[in-house]
């Protein structure tokens, strides 16, 4: 039970965190102007009644300027944007949680390695003209319970590219997916407290990851796997 109660304290600093990063947050971006616009969030979250396993899915579309989103759309920068992910989920936690990168994975941590609330298998690319995807399978963790180790699990941002409203822009359709994921709290506690809980401080975070690209601030990648030798 010790990885359940320390997923609980975490769940609720970073709940006190999240509201204290996001008043913050104002100003902040006062001083950044967003470069396109964020419309369209849904959030679609159910578990399994049978199996416990969790399907989230967060959505948005990110109206851009048709020459801006040929600049970025390379490997290098769908990297980009996953570094951004875990860069927004450090700053939003006011640096709780960060990432810990290994040669064949990469880990959540609650401060240092030995806290490791998820750990995922080296990250999969895929990108096209129209796609581009980037997938982590979920290994183990202290969030995860037994059932839900080994990969089948998986964290996934997808961006589509989508005609705008004008030849001179771009409706980019933006969705961060957690699929086949069994929570340890659901698990070990209950599905009602996974969801007042976990659940419903990821949908927050992935709102805010989403609402902050508009101004498309990517962090540079800390592998650089697609950047030119």
């Amino acid at each position: 039970m010790t990885g359940v109660w320390i997923a609980l304290s975490t769940a609720a600093v970073i709940a006190v965190n999240l509201i204290n990063s996001l008043l913050r947050g104002r100003r902040w971006r006062a001083a950044h102007p967003a470069k396109a616009q964020i419309v369209d969030l849904v959030d679609s979250t159910s578990l399994d009644r049978e199996t416990g396993a969790v399907r989230s899915t967060q959505t948005a579309d990110l109206l851009i300027e048709e020459s801006a989103v040929r600049a970025i759309w390379t490997p290098v920068h769908l990297e980009r944007l996953a570094r951004t992910y875990w860069r927004f989920l450090t700053r939003v936690t006011l640096g709780l949680i960060r990432v810990s990168y290994g040669e064949d994975e990469r880990s959540v941590v609650l401060i240092t390695r030995p806290f490791r609330l998820l750990t995922f298998q080296a990250p999969e690319y895929e990108m096209d003209r129209m796609r581009g995807m980037v997938r982590w399978r979920i290994a183990r963790g202290l969030l995860v319970s037994r059932r839900g180790r080994g990969g089948g699990g998986y964290l996934q941002i997808e961006v589509r590219r989508r005609p705008g409203d004008d030849p001179q822009h771009v409706r980019l359709h933006v969705e961060v997916e957690v699929a086949n994921f069994y929570p340890s709290i659901a698990s070990r506690l209950s599905r009602w407290v996974y969801n007042a809980t976990q659940s419903r401080i990821h949908v927050i975070v992935t709102y805010g990851f989403l609402r902050s690209l508009a101004r498309l601030d990517l962090a540079e990648s800390r592998v650089g796997r697609f950047n030119e030798p």
